[in-house]
């Protein structure tokens, strides 16, 4: 929760002191480069992308409850100096999710079939949830205040003044409709790309593969992701440390060894 400090009003010494007010963030952000960061929230170990341009402020993923998502949103208000104006589902777990309603006015971009699914998988969404620990009364208000995506697609340029987000879909994998979400380097700032990239990417354990997960197309897909984002840019995993391109290698490796029976999993 943000804090505020109030200088003491004197009597009787005017002119008065300036009311001065310090704001601490919720949650520790990462930077990656002038005008991208990340957080990694506590239940999960989830990432949320934070991306701003001249007039647009993008966040990438919401979180699990309406409470994680207005700790975000606050954040993000206080880094930016800006409303929340656009918002990228990666998929459609409950923990990158269920937290969207909580920015209010943004408009809300995912695959069409993660539109579908927030709109008739809510009893899923909320078993997978309460399965994983989360408190029933925060899922609860969560889905009931769940409404559908603006944008359904596949691919979009968001527009966010001066700065143009690129959000795609490179293939299954994960699930069958991940999206990923790249931002270009300033030209001039020897700053290199930042490719957000949900659970298609995992850092902090093996890849989760769960009923909906096309291990097979999955090697193919992170292909597509290193020759959207380039051999320098920077990876941002759906859970876990930013990581390069040589990682997401080795992660097609080890789904090739998967695929073949040589993998194991142990997150879902």
């Amino acid at each position: 929760m943000s804090t505020l400090r109030f200088s003491q009003r004197l009597l009787g010494r005017p002119p008065p002191p300036r009311r001065r007010e310090f704001h601490t963030v919720n949650y520790a952000w990462e930077r990656l480069t002038s005008t991208v960061h990340r957080c990694r929230l506590p239940f999960l170990d989830v990432t949320v992308g934070l991306v701003w341009g001249g007039d647009g402020v993008l966040v990438i993923d919401t979180g699990t409850t309406l409470a994680e998502a207005a700790a975000v949103d606050a954040d993000a208000q206080l880094l930016t100096g800006r409303r929340v104006t656009h918002v990228v589902l990666t998929h459609k777990h409950f923990d990158h999710v269920l937290g969207s309603s909580a920015f209010s006015g943004a408009v809300i971009y995912s695959a069409p079939e993660v539109a579908d699914y927030l709109c008739a998988g809510v009893d899923e969404l909320r078993a997978d949830a309460l399965r994983h620990g989360a408190a029933a009364d925060e899922i609860d208000r969560a889905i009931a205040a769940l409404r559908p995506p603006d944008q359904r697609v596949y691919d979009a340029v968001i527009d966010l003044g001066g700065r143009g987000v690129s959000v795609s879909h490179p293939g299954r994998g994960h699930t069958s409709a991940d999206l990923i979400v790249s931002v270009p380097g300033v030209d001039g700032a020897a700053e290199h790309a930042v490719v957000f990239c949900g659970d298609l990417v995992e850092e902090s354990a093996d890849p989760a593969i769960d009923a909906d997960s096309d291990v097979g197309a999955w090697p193919d897909t992170l292909d597509n992701v290193l020759r959207i984002g380039g051999p320098d840019a920077r990876y941002v995993p759906g859970h876990g440390a930013v990581v390069d391109a040589r990682f997401i290698e080795n992660q097609r490796s080890w789904l090739l060894g998967y695929r073949h029976g040589d993998g194991r999993v142990e997150r879902v």
